[in-house]
């Protein structure tokens, strides 16, 4: 039914969730399993803790200290996948709008099914920002599935 679920990913504890299902429908279809992941762009985000590691920040991150948080972040994806036994087929990292970078990574592979979590941000950063899950189910051309 799923040939690619693409996942929206950024290391909280609703997208852990969110990946964790993914990984389980991916085991019963045989589907490949895309990790996206789009960092914030260095506004109000990062001090409401929209990158994992940076809680509140008083001062911008340094490049590298971006890179090694993506990094991270990524690998707490791949780690969660194998441990469900399943393989990770892509990864994407892309500076943007979470919800439209999510859709159009899953348009440009060809996902039949985005997964992500409710709220990563939490209730301030929906309010500043938005929901990325109510944007992903407005514009997708795919099943979404969102995950409490």
């Amino acid at each position: 039914m799923f040939e690619k679920i693409a996942v929206g990913f950024d290391g909280s504890e609703p997208s852990e969730r969110a990946l964790t299902l993914a990984c389980d429908l991916a085991g019963k279809y045989g589907s490949e399993i895309h990790l996206v992941y789009t960092p914030q762009p260095p506004t109000v985000a990062y001090a409401m803790g929209a990158i994992p590691g940076y809680q509140t920040a008083a001062i911008m991150p340094a490049a590298e200290e971006v890179r090694e948080a993506n990094k991270k972040v990524m690998a707490q994806g791949k780690s969660i996948v194998e441990n469900c036994g399943q393989t990770l087929s892509e990864t994407h990292i892309k500076t943007g709008d979470p919800g439209d970078v999510l859709v159009g990574y899953a348009e440009s592979c060809g996902a039949d099914l985005i997964v992500l979590g409710r709220r990563g941000l939490g209730a301030l950063g929906a309010i500043v920002q938005g929901s990325t899950s109510v944007r992903v189910n407005h514009i997708a051309k795919c099943a979404t599935l969102s995950v409490v």
